[in-house]
């Protein structure tokens, strides 16, 4: 025997909010929205930003806060993250795109 549902399950359904994935920053290890944490992704012998967060290889997640860039760096967190050891010239870019990075949070 079919059942009716209800007419309000469709209101329920509309309600609902969207899933946000979350993700943990590879240096203060905060939980944040996917959306508000920038990917490092390990292809081809070099570590680069995704912007989109859509190019294959090892991504690591870290804030877009100067200090998480220090600590991520300093402490070896990155390449711990990537599985790998990052060339002088990769850590250099990585911190020179930090030092242009907030302070603080807005």
């Amino acid at each position: 025997m079919k059942t009716k549902t209800p007419k309000y399950d469709n209101i329920v359904q509309a309600t609902r909010s969207k899933h946000v994935p979350q993700r943990t920053c590879v240096a203060c290890r905060q939980t944040r929205g996917k959306r508000d944490l920038l990917r490092l992704v390990y292809s081809n012998d070099i570590v680069e930003i995704d912007i989109r967060g859509k190019k294959p290889g090892r991504g690591v997640y870290i804030c877009s806060l100067r200090k998480c860039w220090e600590t991520g760096l300093k402490g070896n967190r990155i390449d711990y993250g990537l599985r790998t050891k990052l060339s002088a010239e990769n850590r250099r870019t990585l911190l020179e795109y930090g030092r242009s990075l907030p302070e603080k949070e807005d």
